[in-house]
């Protein structure tokens, strides 16, 4: 099933509490009421949801970050770089490509914003994330050992902003 039923919108106030019951009921990675009012109060435009039949059912969460240029470039100089924090679909909604459509909305928004590169991190052991975001032109960087609270590693991967 095709995602031409989904709409992508930008995140409200009154949507962050739906956003922590997807994020706690489909991630074991969870943030604060706070963190997420955060960002969104931040990077409006890059916070976005996707809602089917007015039902929220995916976000993506990210913020722009300065660093040291990534895998693109040769030479140490800062980058703004857009963080993929955290994107979550529920599980009954996915591989509809909704998630595919977040992450285009959700780098289209970052770039707004300045994002040179974009960067997330993903388990390891997440093979559909991992070739969604492969697909996407994301590249593997390095492992982060033991990145994740119950020990499990992650691949910090990492695209150009203007590869899309």
């Amino acid at each position: 099933m095709a995602n031409q039923d989904v709409a992508i919108r930008c995140a409200e106030m009154e949507d962050v509490q739906e956003v922590m019951r997807i994020n706690h009921t489909t991630l074991p990675e969870n943030y604060p009421y706070p963190f997420f009012v955060e960002i969104l109060r931040r990077y409006p435009k890059s916070f976005i949801i996707a809602e089917k039949d007015g039902e929220i059912v995916g976000y993506m969460m990210n913020r722009i970050e300065k660093g040291l240029a990534g895998i693109f470039t040769t030479g140490l100089h800062r980058v703004s770089k857009g963080h993929v924090v955290s994107i979550a679909v529920l599980p009954d909604h996915r591989r509809k490509g909704i998630g595919k459509k977040l992450m285009l909305e959700g780098m289209k928004a970052m770039k707004e914003y300045g994002a040179e590169e974009f960067v997330l991190e993903c388990r390891i052991t997440n093979e559909s994330a991992l070739a969604m975001y492969k697909s996407l032109g994301f590249t593997v960087v390095r492992e982060l050992s033991g990145y994740y609270h119950d020990g499990e590693s992650a691949y910090l991967m990492s695209k150009k902003a203007d590869n899309m």
